[in-house]
């Protein structure tokens, strides 16, 4: 996994996420909807899409920590939140741009990642999440086939670290020959098919 194999797809990505995010706050959705996420409402979504897509994103490329700032801001009290979360994955796949970030790994903290590895597990972040705001509030998220695969790979490589911590349910039975971005939601616990939203898992 490298630059080439990643960072179009994370432009893409993040400008579907955009455009999705535009049409949350042009149908006048209540943040107080429930969402595919289990316990999370619309707004507990967004705020978790809004800044681990798009201010960690460009942290990540940065090698810098979310401040606790970021951390605790409700993005979604401000009524113009999606051109802000527009223009902030604007900054942070410009960031991606320098082939040098993609050197070396990432400090999270506890552990140490390949930058491309992690770059990859963003651009599911951004995809699937992308899909639950979407489902919740109507709308469609639309990827390619290959932003399908890569998504679809980081699932089955790192779905039973997330189903440790809760993020992802049980996977749902899909046909074999289903888009590869429809298997990638139904090995995360989504059905990618038939949602009854507040049903399913982070």
């Amino acid at each position: 996994m490298n630059r080439d194999s990643v960072y179009p797809y994370m432009a893409e990505c993040a400008a579907e996420a955009a455009r999705v995010a535009r049409g949350v706050t042009a149908a006048g959705s209540r943040m107080t909807g429930p969402t595919p996420c289990a316990d999370w409402d619309l707004r507990t979504l967004v705020n978790h899409w809004v800044l681990y897509t798009s201010h960690g994103m460009e942290h990540r490329a940065l090698r810098e920590q979310l401040s606790e700032e970021l951390t605790g801001r409700d993005f979604t009290a401000d009524p113009d939140w999606a051109e802000a979360y527009a223009a902030q994955l604007d900054r942070a796949v410009a960031a991606w741009a320098d082939p040098s970030v993609w050197e070396g790994e990432v400090d999270l903290g506890m552990a140490k990642m390949p930058a491309a590895e992690l770059a990859s597990m963003i651009v599911k972040e951004t995809a699937v999440h992308g899909w639950d705001v979407a489902t919740a509030t109507g709308q469609e998220f639309r990827v390619s086939d290959g932003a399908g695969r890569l998504v679809l790979d980081v699932v089955e490589t790192h779905g039973e670290l997330y189903r440790q911590y809760d993020g992802f349910a049980d996977p749902v039975a899909v046909p074999e020959d289903a888009p590869a971005f429809e298997r990638a939601l139904a090995a995360s616990g989504r059905d990618p098919r038939r949602v009854s939203v507040g049903e399913a898992h982070r």
